[in-house]
C-alpha cells in the first residue's frame, strides 16, 4: 500500500504517511500528494519539480472532484480520485481501480460507493 496524509489527517496519521510519495510500480514512476493540482494548473508547491521531473502517472486529491487527464506537455497521466470518505461537499463517493503491467496504466474503472 501507498499513501499520504491530507489536510484533516491528525498527526497520527502525519507521522506515518509522507505529503508526497513517489516510487516505481513495475515500470511506472507514481507520484501520490494530497494537494497536486492539475494539468496547467499544478499546486505551487509541486510546479516546479513535475516540470523539471515529470513521473508517468501522478495521482492527487484535495478538490473532491473525479477527474482523469492526460497531461500532453509533460507526458504524464493526472488522476484525481474523487473522495471516498464521507467528510467533504462531494455528493458520491468515488474511487478508481487500474492495472499496472509493466510500462502500461490499463483498465481504468470508476468505482462509486454511493451517496455519502
Amino acid at each position: 500500500m501507498h499513501a499520504v496524509f491530507g489536510n484533516i489527517d491528525n498527526h497520527e496519521v502525519r507521522k506515518e504517511f509522507p505529503l508526497h510519495n513517489r516510487f516505481m510500480c513495475e515500470e511506472v514512476d507514481v507520484w501520490i500528494t494530497h494537494i497536486g493540482g492539475y494539468p496547467d494548473k499544478y499546486n505551487i508547491e509541486v510546479r516546479e519539480e513535475i516540470r523539471k521531473n515529470p513521473p508517468k502517472l501522478f495521482i492527487c486529491g484535495h478538490s473532491h472532484i473525479l477527474k482523469v487527464m492526460p497531461d500532453k506537455k509533460l507526458g504524464l497521466l493526472h488522476m484525481n480520485p474523487g473522495a471516498i470518505g464521507k467528510h467533504g461537499f462531494h455528493q458520491v463517493r468515488t474511487m478508481l481501480r487500474f492495472e499496472i503491467d509493466g510500462e502500461k496504466i490499463r483498465n481504468l474503472e470508476v468505482i462509486e460507493l454511493g451517496k455519502k
